[in-house]
């Protein structure tokens, strides 16, 4: 009978609920929580390690039928959260960013592959899917973030450090907030450095799980200075099909390597061309060049993005496509790469906490 039920039992059934991501069953990975028992109804949390798991929906249901299943239980009512720890790497001595549990950078061995536009949307994805999230609009260059957001607001302060401004329920920090549109940026490597770390130190991020920053292309000062400030998650490096992109994307992993900032995984971007009337697919610009370079390199391949028109119209009016158009193909491209950036990020975070058990602490960012 049900009263003879014990929160053991139901932890047992839950052992049988693996998430493939991790290849640990959810009791084992800390997943399951507070169970409670009443008349036959079997109450929980499902904590999942980032609103963005891709598998979130499958967890809850192999969850529910795993305990329903278990004589005299009448009902199962189970409660989906989420707590993205950060990905620490003690033995680099750097300590995670305040206010910020995960930095990743977006790179790209080359300009013009689209990198802004899929920092913008990745980002705003990852915000729609739960998480809290920021953008660091690192290409001091040719800072475009606000445009493609539709800001043109000035930062303010709290009084002790820069405020992010912020749209969408993303915080966006940006060098163009701090020049106008004509002005050209003429940057020295000491003053890049600078700016970087003042970007870091003097900005006071509000609670993020993932803090995006939009690199410059190439491999240059920013990215040094990056792997010298903070404690960076990883780095999702953007590649088109073309043979010139796919050399200098080459270069970018290796320098991300050599950084010490573990390439999470490549995209394809501009893969194919998404007629939005006949919806033929067109290999414009070469077919599977990405995801060869991505198994070559030892690099996961985290999927293909489309040239869409409305893409490029969301970009420039400051409608993202995430925000008009989610449930396009293209739309939902992103929230797919949003799934696997993070629960990327998550294996990361739980590999470094299980090697570094009993010996360094976990660090919490409140």
């Amino acid at each position: 009978m049900s009263e003879g039920l014990q929160p053991g039992q139901v932890l047992d059934a839950l052992k049988s609920v693996v998430d493939a991501e991790f290849r640990q069953d959810i009791v084992a990975l800390g997943m399951a929580k507070g169970v409670a028992i009443a008349e036959g109804r079997v109450a929980f949390t499902l904590e999942l390690p980032t609103p963005a798991h891709p598998a979130r929906v499958r967890l809850k249901e192999q969850a529910e039928a795993a305990v329903a299943a278990l004589p005299g239980v009448t009902g199962v009512d189970i409660t989906v959260t989420a707590n993205v720890k950060s990905v620490t790497r003690p033995e680099h001595g750097k300590t995670p960013l305040p206010g910020v549990k995960n930095v990743i950078a977006v790179g790209a061995g080359k300009g013009g592959v689209g990198k802004t536009t899929v920092s913008v949307n990745l980002a705003l994805a990852l915000a729609q899917m739960g998480a809290k999230v920021g953008v660091l609009d690192g290409d001091v260059y040719g800072p475009n973030v606000p445009l493609m957001f539709g800001l043109t607001a000035e930062l303010g302060t709290d009084g002790q450090k820069i405020a992010p401004a912020e749209k969408y329920g993303v915080q966006i920090v940006s060098m163009a907030f701090m020049a106008s549109d004509d002005q050209a940026l003429i940057w020295r490597g000491p003053m890049l450095h600078t700016a970087i770390r003042q970007f870091f130190t003097e900005v006071a991020w509000r609670d993020l799980d993932y803090l995006i920053i939009d690199m410059p292309p190439g491999t240059g000062d920013v990215a040094l200075s990056l792997s010298q400030t903070v404690q960076v998650a990883g780095a999702v490096v953007i590649t088109t099909p073309q043979v010139v992109s796919l050399a200098d994307t080459r270069r970018a992993v290796r320098m991300y390597e050599k950084l010490s900032i573990p390439p999470l995984g490549m995209v394809e971007n501009m893969s194919y061309y998404a007629c939005p009337n006949c919806h033929i697919e067109s290999d414009i610009f070469g077919h599977g060049g990405g995801e060869q370079l991505a198994t070559e390199m030892n690099v996961p391949f985290l999927g293909r993005l489309p040239v869409y028109q409305p893409i490029r119209v969301g970009g420039d009016r400051g409608i993202p496509l995430v925000v008009a158009e989610p449930n396009s193909p293209a739309g939902r491209g992103f929230f797919h790469l949003a799934e696997r950036v993070a629960i990327r990020a998550a294996v990361s975070a739980h590999e470094n906490a299980t090697k570094h058990k009993g010996k360094i602490p976990l660090i919490q960012v409140r």
